[in-house]
């Protein structure tokens, strides 16, 4: 696992802006600032929906004044379904960006991948947050399985 003060993988994520589905790398997208990002384990699951991206959503001007300039969700889903959660949550008005993991590229990556294939959902993300400044890990706050907390909003906020 991504440990603080190591540098975050370089790997391609997407997003959908307008119309089109657009490539993000993320050393271009963490690259030069503060950025808060968070991850769930998959797009409208009932946890997810109900209690992790609304706690950002409303509290992203909180975060926004503790210093953070970038704050985005990563789940393992299409873009187009990452598009979809977050107009129906509004992650738009609060400037959340919506980050695909489709492929699980990232998790991996950093090491924070979670095998739910028992359950049937296949290869997901760990529920997590993480502090990045210039691409370098400040903070990261993992969740037990199952469980929902130290990666919510309302306790980053806490810990900036």
């Amino acid at each position: 696992m991504i440990q603080e003060g190591e540098m975050l993988p370089n790997v391609e994520l997407q997003t959908k802006r307008g119309k089109s589905v657009e490539s993000v790398f993320t050393h271009d997208y963490f690259g030069g600032k503060k950025v808060l990002l968070f991850a769930v384990p998959g797009a409208f699951t009932p946890t997810c929906s109900a209690k992790h991206l609304p706690g950002y959503v409303e509290q992203a001007q909180a975060l926004r004044a503790k210093g953070i300039e970038q704050i985005a969700c990563l789940s393992v889903n299409d873009p187009f379904v990452m598009a979809a959660w977050g107009e129906k949550y509004e992650a738009a008005s609060a400037q959340i960006d919506m980050l695909a993991d489709g492929s699980a590229l990232f998790t991996k990556a950093a090491g924070l991948e979670l095998d739910l294939s028992d359950a049937g959902f296949g290869l997901r993300s760990q529920r997590y947050a993480l502090l990045a400044e210039d691409k370098i890990v400040k903070g990261l706050w993992v969740e037990p399985q199952h469980s929902f907390g130290v990666s919510s909003a309302e306790e980053v906020l806490k810990l900036l």
